[in-house]
């Protein structure tokens, strides 16, 4: 089991950049293929990239590609979204999301934080 909690969002002009964070609890957190989604309102949850156990495999939807990376630090147990150009259109509540698969779909992840606000002003 794992608890997830995200950190680092708030309020940025366009072109701005936001690292965003996720902490997580417990001793397995390297066994776990990490995401991270976003939900903005009035809008279904959506992938926005995902990264493997170890760090060495990434994915990206092509919305964020070139703009975001995901990354993880495996002895911190956290996972990070380092965000940059950010548009109006990132503006979304945030989550990162564990899952024993590596995969886009939101529905295969088991575990969830309660997410992040990024909003991003034109």
């Amino acid at each position: 089991q794992v608890q997830l909690v995200e950190s680092g969002g708030g309020l940025v002009q366009a072109g701005g950049s936001l690292r965003l964070s996720c902490a997580a609890s417990g001793r397995t957190f390297s066994t776990y293929n990490m995401g991270w989604f976003r939900q903005a309102p009035g809008k279904e949850r959506e992938f926005v990239a995902a990264i493997t156990r170890s760090g060495a495999g990434t994915d990206y939807a092509d919305a964020v590609k070139g703009r975001f990376t995901i990354s993880r630090d495996n002895a911190k147990n956290t996972v990070y979204l380092q965000m940059t150009s950010l548009k109006p259109g990132d503006t979304a509540v945030y989550y990162c999301a564990g899952n024993l698969l590596f995969s886009r779909e939101k529905d295969r992840y088991n575990h969830w934080g309660q997410g992040t606000q990024v909003t991003v002003s034109s």
